[in-house]
This record gives C-alpha cells, sequence and structure tokens, in this order.
C-alpha cells in the first residue's frame, strides 16, 4: 500500500521536523547532564593542580570513552537497520563487538599511561609507570564498560520506542559516557592517590 509503512522504513524516512522533535528535548537535558562533568572537573582543581599529568589526560579520557560507546552504538545501529541483530544472549557477533571495544579500550589506555609517564618525566612529575596505568586502566575499563551498556540501552531503547537510533544513540552515549568518564577518573585518581 502507498499509504502504509513498516517498521524498518519508517526508521529510515528522513524527515527533519521528526528529527528536531526528537532530538531538541534530548539536548536539551543532555546539556545538563553535561554540565555536571564541568562541576566534577571544577571539584578536582586542587587533585589536578597537585599532579599536573593527571590534567593532560583528562581529554583522552572522556574523548576516548565517548568514541567508543559511539562506535559500538553505529555499529548496533546499521545491524538494526540490516535486520541482523537480536539482542540475543548467544548472538555471538554481538559479543565480537562487544570484546573489540573493550580490547581496544585496554590498548587506548595503556598508551594513555604510558604517554603521559613519559610526559611526565620531561616536566618532573612524581608519578609513576605503575600508577599512572592503574587509574588510566582502572578508570579507562570501567569507562568502557559503562560506554557498552549506554550503547545498548540507547539503541534498543530508541528501537523499541521507534526512534531511529542513528538520530539518537551517539548523542546520548557520548555525553552521558564523557561525564561518567569524567566523574570516574577523578574518582579513580583521588581513590588511587589518597587525595
Amino acid at each position: 500500500m502507498a499509504g502504509s509503512r513498516g517498521p524498518t522504513e519508517s526508521l529510515g524516512a528522513w524527515d527533519w521536523k521528526r528529527i528536531v522533535r526528537n532530538q531538541f528535548p534530548l539536548l536539551v537535558v543532555l546539556s545538563i547532564i553535561v554540565l555536571w562533568a564541568g562541576i566534577t572537573l571544577e571539584g578536582a582543581e586542587e587533585l589536578l593542580e597537585r599532579y599536573a599529568v593527571l590534567a593532560i589526560m583528562v581529554p583522552t579520557m572522556v574523548g576516548t570513552g565517548g568514541n567508543l560507546g559511539a562506535i559500538l552504538s553505529a555499529r548496533l545501529s546499521t545491524r538494526l537497520h540490516l535486520g541482523t541483530t537480536t539482542f540475543a544472549p548467544r548472538d555471538r557477533e554481538l559479543w565480537a563487538n562487544v570484546a573489540a571495544i573493550l580490547a581496544l579500550a585496554a590498548t587506548i589506555f595503556t598508551a594513555l599511561a604510558l604517554g603521559a609517564w613519559l610526559l611526565g618525566r620531561v616536566v618532573g612529575s612524581t608519578l609513576g609507570l605503575p600508577t599512572l596505568l592503574v587509574i588510566s586502566l582502572g578508570s579507562g575499563l570501567s569507562v568502557a564498560v559503562i560506554a557498552v551498556v549506554c550503547s545498548f540501552l540507547a539503541t534498543y531503547g530508541s528501537y523499541r520506542l521507534g526512534i531511529d537510533p542513528d538520530d539518537t544513540t551517539i548523542p546520548i552515549v557520548t555525553n552521558v559516557v564523557d561525564v561518567f568518564g569524567m566523574v570516574i577518573f577523578i574518582g579513580v585518581s583521588a581513590l588511587v592517590l589518597g587525595f
């Protein structure tokens, strides 16, 4: 029929009014959530001043967590559009994507700790490589797990609500993971350093 739409067709139809209607309230809520990250960062000013090398790690930590979530969300959205995902616990490809995100996180956050340690050697930081590895991997892998969970929830939730996941998942995941990335990084750093 000319006037009827199937579930896949309605998700794939491009309508700017629908996108604005779905995105505007979402962006307002996400802006408030991101404000929390700024307040957290301001509250950790003393810690970051004392251990300046941690301040250097903040942008990479926060950005990478959001990027990992965006990668997984995009993959899940594509699989939904292709009809190849079921969100079933036995879906091997789904778990392969999760494993790839976690392996990528472990690699990137190990490299971040190593890079921060090398830079710390230049600027005279007192933090050793083992300490930076614990902070970077502890907070980084925690953020990666949150990115995975948030990606699943945002993608599946959007799909179940009849909203195109391509319109919602990346803004939701990147903002939420950025905020939690900041909070977790500051929390793990304070815990490890006894601050």
